[in-house]
């Protein structure tokens, strides 16, 4: 089951595209469909058939982003999380073979189209969650469990 946790930043890009998608993109879309419509014969008209299965996805869309903004839960940095991983952390890691990797915990609906973002949901964040600089995370994967060791924690995209 996915979490309902968002960080402030999160909430207010979900806000935004919907706010995009109901008063920009789907007038738009709509009046296109009108104008489709009224050349007649529909069953042959490329614009109609595109523009109407556009307008079925704006609404799938706006309508799972009204339940998630409706059911988010707003997760704001607290002073308490410092020294420790926390949702909302910027994290780096290391492991025994020196790859290093840095990534921001956060929502599910956050993670989209970012490489440096990673679910609170999933397994390195679960292990990760409470651990301190120098502390060890054992990380299950398909091929067994991974070390990562916490080299850097904040909570600030500008900080390093």
């Amino acid at each position: 089951m996915k979490t309902n946790l968002i960080t402030r930043e999160g909430y207010a890009a979900l806000k935004k595209e919907l706010d995009f998608l109901w008063r920009e993109e789907r007038p738009e879309v709509t009046k296109k469909v009108s104008w489709a419509a009224s050349l007649g014969d529909r069953s042959e008209n490329a614009d109609y058939q595109y523009n109407k299965k556009r307008l079925r996805e704006i609404d799938r869309r706006v309508r799972y982003l009204r339940k998630r903004i409706e059911d988010a839960q707003i997760v704001d940095y607290s002073p308490q999380q410092d020294g420790k991983v926390f949702f909302g952390a910027w994290v780096e890691i290391e492991n025994d073979a020196g790859e290093s990797l840095r990534f921001r915990i956060v929502g599910v609906d956050e993670i989209y189209e970012r490489k440096d973002y990673i679910s609170i949901d999933s397994p390195m964040a679960r292990a990760l969650v409470k651990k301190s600089v120098d502390d060890e995370a054992v990380v299950p994967t398909p091929s067994g469990d991974v070390s990562w060791y916490v080299t850097n924690i904040s909570y600030s995209s500008t900080q390093s």
